[in-house]
């Protein structure tokens, strides 16, 4: 078989533009997330576009047991994995800290934290065999905390965090670790933040020209094909009216 990527929370945003990017590229894809038809629709169309491969496992990233009992009962054909994207992860409100919902909080840290340890540790020992590459989409909320990020903001710290950890800790097997940590994007990110608010959501992107998925794409794409000796630890992107986590010129 061709490359094999493994994406988290394929069926939108990053997931998806990345999944079109490598189809494009000749890679087969492994394509995870909680909604089947979408999955499955995105598989159709790639395979007929690209002549791939794909295969797609529904699951939660938040549920340890769909986890595990997925990715490590792989078809034989589909283990030798040489990229893991965990980009499944979300942002839920925007209140202050004293205001914030427990549940929101709960599921910000289940899906963007224990999700990114649980696929990475279901999968790392195909990634052992082919000394492959584990890529985290962070955010630069992982770099600088802003009001009302409160929970969000430490999920992303600690994906940059378990990403140091990764790259010190399997580095005798030669597995690259890139962290990518976008700014503001235009995808279904806010939409879900605000719980399906549009007006808020769409509120965010107004009076500037946000990322987009495909730009995220295009990173995933560049630090993937680097030489077998580079590996680009850190990455932070954003738009050019965006300075950092809480800086923003509309």
């Amino acid at each position: 078989m061709s490359k094999i990527i493994l994406i988290t929370g394929a069926s939108s945003g990053f997931g998806k533009a990345t999944a079109t990017k490598f189809a494009a590229g000749g890679w087969n894809l492994i394509l995870t997330g909680r909604r089947k038809e979408k999955l499955d629709e995105l598989a159709k169309a790639l395979e007929a576009s690209y002549g791939i491969k794909t295969l797609c496992l529904t699951f939660d990233v938040q549920d340890k047991k769909a986890v595990f009992d997925n990715l490590q009962n792989l078809p034989t054909e589909w283990q030798a994995i040489n990229i893991l994207v965990n980009n499944a992860g979300l942002a839920l409100g925007r209140d202050s800290f004293e205001n914030a919902n427990l549940e929101d909080w709960e599921t910000m840290i289940d899906t963007n934290v224990k999700g990114l340890l649980y696929a990475s540790k279901a999968v790392l020992p195909m990634l052992i065999k082919e000394k492959g590459h584990i890529i985290n989409i962070g955010s630069t909320a992982g770099k600088e905390v802003y009001k009302d990020g409160n929970v969000y903001c430490a999920s992303k710290h600690a994906v940059d965090a378990i990403s140091k950890a990764q790259r010190i800790d399997l580095l005798p097997y030669q597995i690259k670790v890139t962290a990518i940590h976008p700014g503001a994007a235009d995808t279904e990110f806010s939409l879900v933040r605000f719980k399906g608010d549009a007006e808020k959501a769409n509120a965010v992107y107004t009076g500037y020209t946000p990322l987009m998925a495909e730009d995220i794409a295009d990173t995933v794409w560049y630090v993937a094909n680097t030489p077998a000796h580079v590996c680009i630890n850190d990455l932070v992107i954003t738009c050019v009216a965006q300075a950092n986590s809480m800086y923003l010129q509309k």
